[in-house]
């Protein structure tokens, strides 16, 4: 009889150990993506920067030859909403540019396929062009100082409040519009906004010269609430804010975060 045959056992192949996911904290990867957004401008930067601070003394210098023998109070109320218009000009106007280039890049895809938060990406924006904009707003104060001979009384804790909450509702708005309308669209609408905020805000001129229905307008848009609230952190012992513009600022600020947020964690 034939020998019966064993076949030989072989053990299972040992399994692979799973690969623990790599875990980034928050602040790391928040550093990283400052750092690319700093070297996607690159060297135009400093650029940007020079041209900010030639718009705050421009607004303090030119819009003065507008008003014939300008007083010190004119002079005041002028030169303390230019940082106004310079914080919205940054949020309401570069930013949405600069998204909607981005996002017809094909950039903001590739961010928004990152393991990183996409909230994220508008607070690195935030952070970015906060920086960017605080040496206009210093040079401009320091133009007014000079050219006007005014004295200022810095109300530090409203400024700084104010200051972040203007640029973050201004920055949110304007990613809003970026991320919402086609790139063709959001740069006209972000063109249209510099003329409202330039000629028909009361930021540089008391509101009481506007229209009675325009000036109900503003009651409701956060320009005015963002130029009282700056104002009376430059100038404290001459203007005063009110609990209202708080509100205001801060129900814009919620609703453009809202909008942005949304629109970066939609799924494609």
């Amino acid at each position: 009889m034939p020998e019966s045959t064993t076949a030989p056992t072989t053990s299972p192949a040992p399994r692979p150990e799973p690969i623990a996911p790599v875990q980034v904290s928050p602040w790391s990867s928040f550093r990283t993506m400052m750092r690319w957004s700093l070297a996607s401008i690159g060297p135009t930067l400093p650029l940007i920067v020079v041209i900010q601070s030639m718009l705050a003394a421009g607004i303090v210098i030119g819009f003065g030859f507008l008003i014939p023998d300008i007083t010190p109070d004119s002079a005041l109320f002028l030169s303390s909403g230019a940082p106004t218009i310079l914080l919205l000009t940054i949020g309401l106007v570069i930013v949405p540019q600069g998204v909607s280039r981005v996002r017809a890049s094909g950039a903001l895809d590739y961010q928004r396929a990152l393991p990183v938060a996409r909230p994220l990406l508008l607070a690195v924006d935030l952070a970015v062009w906060t920086l960017i904009a605080l040496p206009g707003v210093a040079i401009g104060l320091l133009v007014a100082w000079l050219r006007y001979d005014l004295t200022f009384s810095f109300d530090w804790p409203l400024l700084i409040l104010a200051s972040l909450l203007v640029t973050t509702m201004a920055t949110a708005v304007g990613y809003a519009i970026a991320v919402t309308f086609p790139a063709m669209l959001a740069q006209l609408l972000s063109q249209v906004l510099v003329f409202f905020v330039l000629l028909f805000s009361p930021i540089t001129f008391p509101a009481s010269q506007l229209p009675e229905w325009f000036q109900s307008v503003h009651r409701v848009l956060p320009v005015q609430s963002a130029a009282d609230l700056l104002r009376a952190g430059v100038a404290s012992d001459v203007f005063t804010a009110e609990v209202r513009d708080l509100l205001v600022l801060a129900l814009w600020t919620a609703l453009g975060l809202l909008v942005t947020t949304r629109a970066l964690v939609r799924r494609k």
